[in-house]
């Protein structure tokens, strides 16, 4: 039954959502050992319904329906990398290029607005007394 086929998927999306999705495989590299982290989210949804259909004539029977559906979706996002020395342990973060120039942009959209406004004010037309 295709039921039973979906709980199954989700019974082994469960088993492999564990700390290893976050925390990749150590990696040892000379002396330092380089652990990758990362945010893993999962989201899944379903649902299931039955119904009759509006009677369109007198003395027929209406006839039934059934229907369902489901959805899910994985994420994994890069945060950081965890290096591990002998003297030290350090956290590196991973910059997200997109969102550093996103921001860069609103802000210069944001300085131009104001500047501009600033300035037809004052270069804007006088009043002739």
């Amino acid at each position: 039954m295709e039921l039973d086929k979906l709980f199954e998927t989700l019974k082994e999306l469960k088993e492999k959502a564990s700390v290893k999705a976050a925390f990749g495989e150590p990696e040892a590299v000379g002396e330092k050992t380089i652990i990758p982290l990362a945010r893993v989210s999962y989201g899944f949804g379903m649902g299931f319904g039955e119904g009759k259909a509006p009677e369109e004539e007198e003395g027929k029977e209406a006839s039934t329906g059934r229907g369902g559906g489901g959805g899910g979706g994985v994420s994994a996002q890069p945060l950081a990398v965890l290096e591990v020395t002998p003297e030290t342990t350090k956290l590196i973060p991973v910059l997200d290029w997109t969102r550093i120039a996103l921001a860069a942009a609103c802000l210069a959209g944001w300085n131009a607005f104001w500047i501009s406004r600033a300035l037809a004010r004052i270069l804007g037309p006088k009043k002739v007394e």
